[in-house]
């Protein structure tokens, strides 16, 4: 039987006496281990010129080579495939794993178990005119954008399956379309807000009650969007987005725009959401204050 290894400070103090000129012999008894010992440090050094522990072989893998990729095959390609589903497709095929082994494969293929992201569903169309939209304003500085007051109308519901999809993924991938989860506005009981912000944070956010239409929404800029640039600091020549729909490009809403002297950001006819995320922020906030709240 093997005896315990001696310790990385043992075996420098070893090499050192060697370079120092003594020999196997005294080393042994300086140091009160067996001449085999010393010997094997030495040879072991003047080798791989260390006296750290070298890489051990290990146990062989159960799995063979062509198992392994088809493993890390299947999870790249079907990210959203489950450890059961890929242990019981090595079954399949004679090898019998247990779940720990597949995932420290993907693992060491760069491939992890994240939570899969929720973004809007969003067809061609809307994805080409995003990148006009982006592409029309490439040019723009960032203090440009910090005086720009976001705002959108949002559902956020009530009840709903908010249950998380865990997917196979690489660092980085998280808003590669085939890791994320397509979402849409629709039924069970909900609130309709409008909220507005800024780079410099949070403005009003205001519960809508009954059917919006014109007169509710420019209701809604006359109590809510100055006070938000004020709090905001913007300034008075900061810049305001809403999207294209009808009511906010209503004829007696953009002259409402006028009259105050509020430049209005143009927007994409398909409406790319690029405040989307921060949007969902106060969604999901917005829900968890009402989740807590008593019945």
């Amino acid at each position: 039987m093997k005896n315990k290894e001696h310790t990385r400070q043992v075996r420098d103090t070893v090499v050192k006496k060697f370079k120092a000129g003594f020999g196997y012999k005294k080393i042994s008894q300086a140091l009160n281990i067996p001449r085999s010992t010393v010997q094997a440090i030495i040879l072991k050094w003047k080798e791989y010129q260390t006296t750290a522990n070298l890489p051990r072989p290990g146990r062989p893998s159960k799995l063979s080579a062509h198992t392994r990729r088809r493993l890390i095959r299947d999870a790249a390609k079907r990210p959203m495939i489950t450890l059961d589903e890929l242990q019981r497709s090595t079954a399949e095929v004679g090898d019998s794993v247990h779940r720990t082994t597949i995932s420290r494969i993907l693992h060491k293929s760069g491939l992890y178990g994240r939570v899969a992201r929720r973004k809007p569903f969003l067809k061609d169309i809307h994805k080409k005119c995003r990148l006009k939209f982006a592409t029309s304003h490439i040019g723009d500085t960032p203090n440009m954008w910090k005086k720009v007051l976001w705002s959108d109308e949002t559902k956020i519901e009530l009840f709903g399956n908010n249950a998380k999809c865990y997917v196979w993924r690489k660092s980085n991938t998280a808003h590669h379309p085939e890791h994320t989860i397509p979402t849409v506005k629709h039924g069970g009981g909900s609130i309709m807000v409008w909220a507005c912000f800024s780079s410099a944070g949070t403005g009003k956010m205001v519960k809508i009650d009954g059917k919006m239409d014109g007169a509710k929404y420019r209701t809604i800029l006359e109590e809510n969007l100055m006070e938000s640039a004020k709090d905001l600091r913007l300034g008075r020549r900061f810049v305001f987005q809403q999207d294209n729909d009808p009511k906010h490009k209503a004829k007696s809403t953009m002259e409402w725009f006028k009259n105050k002297h509020i430049q209005v950001l143009e927007w994409s006819k398909s409406r790319p959401e690029s405040n989307r995320e921060s949007v969902e922020r106060t969604e999901n906030c917005c829900s968890q204050m009402l989740s807590i709240q008593p019945h």
